[in-house]
């Protein structure tokens, strides 16, 4: 009776890359879009790269991205692709640094002798779509509604 060792973990190879590849045959380009069909619409939709890979959608490099036919009678909608990686926008870095100065600020106390209690959230009263808060987080009521 033979008795096996543990099986070796990460093994390197250089067959397996991390940088997702086109999904095309024989193709070994890096994917720089993605493209997802929608059979309702009979519409092909090509986009920038999507975040994770997804069964059901291709992962394009540029050449075929650029080249990309759809069958006849399909539309084909190409979404704006950014040249590089995204930035955050003015408004994105105001309102992450406006919501590290509201968990920062300390809890008003109310005055007594009783327990701490912990006041409103500042503006909630002047803001009647404000629900809900947990923290630095608000949930806000749906305009709709």
């Amino acid at each position: 009776m033979s008795h096996r060792g543990p099986l070796k973990s990460a093994v390197p190879s250089h067959l397996v890359s991390p940088v997702r590849r086109c999904s095309r045959t024989a193709c070994g380009r890096p994917a720089v879009a993605t493209l997802t069909y929608v059979y309702a619409d009979s519409t092909a939709v090509l986009g920038p790269l999507a975040t994770y890979a997804e069964p059901h959608c291709y992962d394009l490099c540029a050449e075929h991205s650029e080249r990309l036919t759809a069958p006849r009678g399909w539309d084909v909608v190409r979404l704006a692709m950014e040249s590089g990686p995204a930035r955050p926008s003015g408004d994105d870095l105001e309102a992450l640094a406006n919501a590290v100065r509201e968990a920062a600020r300390p809890p008003e106390r109310a005055t007594g002798t009783g327990p701490a209690v912990v006041a409103a959230p500042s503006g909630r009263e002047d803001n009647p779509m404000e629900v809900a808060r947990r923290g630095h987080l608000r949930v806000l009521r749906s305009p709709d509604s």
